[in-house]
């Protein structure tokens, strides 16, 4: 870990938010339950803080409209693992977006567990606001063949003009 980055200011005040937040909790929450409900109940009091949240993990549209009712600044679907277990992932993120337009929650759709340069597609298409996309799938979308060829070919015709402007 980058020491630097967790230094000075930023750390303090880190710590500073961390044990705030642990103070106002009451005692059986400092259990750290690990489950969807606790989580949710955990962003909704840091929003009252003005604290923003991402629930993550998420897999269903009522864990989503549970987070944005929460007052959670990010929702984060997994679509690449429900993809894994037979289920379109997509679909979710098509739910989602529409929902939360139509009751005008402020919570951002951020598409998680992205496996292809397809799902970045979908996401946009469906509306989602912010996706993670791993590096390999990011230069997948830089490429495309015909690009790739068009390139060549004005790199040849550039030479050959070069090339014929030296014979004259």
């Amino acid at each position: 870990m980058n020491n630097k980055l967790w230094s000075g200011r930023f750390k303090e005040t880190t710590n500073k938010l961390v044990q705030e937040f642990t103070a106002s909790i009451p005692y059986d929450w400092k259990l750290y339950k690990y489950d969807i409900a606790s989580s949710i109940a955990h962003a909704r009091m840091l929003a009252k803080k003005g604290i923003k949240t991402n629930v993550t993990l998420v897999f269903s549209v009522n864990q989503a409209l549970l987070a944005a009712k929460a007052g959670a600044a990010f929702v984060s679907p997994f679509i690449g693992r429900l993809d894994d277990i037979g289920e379109d992932g997509m679909a979710l993120i098509r739910q989602i977006v529409p929902i939360y337009r139509n009751y005008g929650f402020k919570t951002q759709v951020l598409v998680a567990s992205v496996r292809s340069e397809k799902h970045v597609v979908l996401s946009a298409e469906a509306g989602a606001d912010v996706a993670t996309i791993p590096p390999e799938i990011m230069e997948k979308m830089f490429l495309h063949k015909l690009t790739d060829a068009g390139i060549k070919k004005f790199l040849d015709d550039w030479n050959a003009t070069v090339k014929s402007q030296g014979k004259k």
